[in-house]
Formats: C-alpha cells, structure tokens, sequence
C-alpha cells in the first residue's frame, strides 16, 4: 500500500458510520477516493430506495477523503458544507460513491462527488454533490 492509500484506509476504518452501513473503501489515489455501498434494506425508505441519508453520508465521506489526500501530512479534514442533488431513486444492487478534488488549497478544498447505482454491469447516476472541505490541525 502506498502512503495515500494507507492514510485514507486508516482513517475510513475508524469510521463507525461507514461500518454500520457496510460500506467499503474500494480505490484511494491522490485527489479521488471511491466507497462501495451495498443494497440493504435495512438502508432503505418506505418506498425500498435506499435512502438519501445513506447516499450522503457514502458521498460526503468519499469527498472528504479525496480531499485528504490532497491535505498536509499534520492536517485532518472536516466538512463545512455540501450541496446534494437526487436525480433519481436510488434503485440498485450496489451503489459507488466517487469523490473528485476540484480545486485544493491551504485550507479550503472543494469536490465533486457522484454516487452511481448499479444493476448488473450497467450503472445510473443518482446523487451529484459539491463539497467544501476544511483542512484542520490534528
């Protein structure tokens, strides 16, 4: 593992969030970070879609840690805000959250994040995100 990845990892896996909803970090490289979200129902709204609160946290979380991977070694990060859109229920076998830096600096960056829905091979994007994020002293 190299040091971007050992990072993110050790970070993610002191989340109690993303072990509660049974997400996995799958890819972490300088500036992008993805989580798988498997289907649950107990994830999911009345209506059986997952629900967005799950899909927020899935894609806050990968915008966060795309954006520490970009932040000093003495740093940690912390969201200070996000817009998310649903462009449609979140129907799927599996779900990848992907959060991209856009622009980093001392101590604001900011992300794009998607959450794609799959079903088989084929996918469907169901939440855009942007994100603010705050590089904080540890």
């Amino acid at each position: 593992m190299n040091t971007i990845q050992e990072r993110i990892a050790s970070s993610f896996n002191a989340q109690g969030l993303m072990e509660t909803l049974g997400a996995q970090l799958v890819l972490a490289q300088e500036g992008e970070v993805h989580i798988a979200l498997p289907f649950s129902k107990k994830l999911s709204q009345q209506h059986g879609y997952v629900h967005a609160g799950a899909i927020t946290s899935v894609v806050d979380s990968a915008c966060g840690y795309a954006a520490l991977t970009k932040a000093p070694a003495e740093c940690e990060v912390v969201t200070a805000e996000f817009k998310i859109n649903f462009v449609r229920p979140a129907i799927g076998e599996r779900f990848l959250a992907v959060g991209k830096v856009q622009s980093s600096g001392k101590l604001l960056t900011v992300c794009a994040g998607e959450v794609q829905a799959f079903t088989g091979t084929s996918y469907k994007v169901v939440a855009l995100m942007q994100a603010t994020i705050v590089n904080v002293r540890a």
